[in-house]
């Protein structure tokens, strides 16, 4: 696993993440969060991370970002930012990355927005927590970014609360807080949730326009695979907390291998020219108090049985190279997702 991240030119890899897991000790017991997560940020692309609720998928943002501090959790693994050692790093050297080289669009803007200060102030002081410039400058430059995002009577919203502007626009303030200071890297969790599809489809076309413009690497948290589809170079898809699928998004999409992925992808609506039902995952997540022994996923799989001796629910499969840079966490051997992919029309079969 570590070798075949070790291939990619590290001139071209902005963020390294290597068996990063994240656990939270409750009365329950401990919730493995985040199990051994690993993948690789290119300089200006974008990876998704895309899974069900509850997957490990924001938890493992967090994580990098450095906002896990309480004393009932434990983050251990390696993650590289820039040649920097996140890690190893002091909280106060992480705080000068942190809305200044690597930025953060939260899923709830509402809730991330202060509701006491105005969106001007808010966003001036972003910038001046990182930047030693006057407050007309600061101003000047916020008003900019806001333009950039797209916010009308920009004079007039400066001096708004977050209540009183829509979600699509408390979005695009998040947006243009987020990359005030020209972060090389942008966690973007979830930036369209609770947006109407007209309103989302704007948010995705001016994030892909910011990243031309400005460079920027994105790391999208989605459950959305449309989303995913228009916007990513590569995806992880997460499940019970570990990475169970790593390819470029083309390779996603045309030669998923992983039982999981297949559900993912079958569950998205169709427009074919017979109606058919959507063909949904059965069952429910993993506790992630209580993970099973074997395969996370094989309580859901309707496909275990076609392994022998049980090994789905009893051994933990290894997430392995299946194809160049399509790595794989499953028991089914090639020929068998082969024949399943091609019984079952899943993706594109050459």
């Amino acid at each position: 696993m570590s070798e075949k991240f070790a291939e990619v030119k590290q001139a071209d890899v902005l963020l390294s993440v290597t068996n990063l897991s994240v656990d939270f000790t409750t009365d329950d017991g401990v919730v493995a969060a985040v199990h051994n997560l690993s993948y690789t940020v290119k300089r200006g692309q974008t990876l998704a991370i895309v899974g069900e609720s509850g997957s490990g998928k924001s938890v493992s943002s967090m994580a990098l970002m450095g906002l896990i501090t309480s004393a009932n959790s434990k983050v251990t693994g390696e993650v590289v930012f820039d040649g920097q050692d996140l890690m190893s790093s002091t909280s106060e050297e992480v705080r000068k990355l942190r809305g200044n080289r690597i930025a953060m669009i939260f899923q709830d803007p509402l809730s991330a927005l202060h509701p006491f200060y105005t969106i001007g102030y808010q966003l001036i002081e972003a910038i001046q927590v990182h930047q030693e410039l006057s407050a007309d400058d600061a101003r000047a430059r916020a008003v900019s970014m806001l333009n950039r995002v797209g916010i009308p009577s920009v004079e007039q919203r400066m001096d708004e609360y977050p209540h009183q502007l829509s979600g699509g626009m408390r979005q695009r303030v998040m947006i243009a807080m987020a990359l005030v200071n020209d972060p090389e890297l942008l966690i973007a969790d979830e930036p369209t949730t609770a947006l109407d599809v007209t309103v989302q489809a704007q948010i995705l076309e001016l994030l892909k326009d910011l990243q031309q413009e400005f460079g920027t690497a994105i790391i999208l948290i989605t459950h959305d695979l449309g989303v995913v589809a228009d916007m990513a170079d590569d995806v992880v898809v997460m499940y019970g907390g570990s990475a169970v699928e790593y390819a470029d998004v083309m390779d996603l999409f045309y030669s998923p291998q992983m039982p999981y992925t297949w559900g993912l992808l079958a569950s998205v609506p169709q427009i074919t020219e017979h109606r058919e039902r959507l063909d949904p995952i059965p069952g429910n997540p993993p506790s992630l108090i209580n993970l099973p022994s074997g395969c996370v996923f094989a309580p859901r799989c309707a496909f275990k049985d076609l392994v022998p001796d049980s090994r789905c629910e009893s051994e933990r499969p290894q997430l392995l190279e299946v194809a160049d840079g399509h790595l794989l966490r499953c028991h089914l051997d090639d020929q068998q997702r082969m024949f399943i992919r091609q019984d079952r029309n899943i993706g594109i079969i050459d």
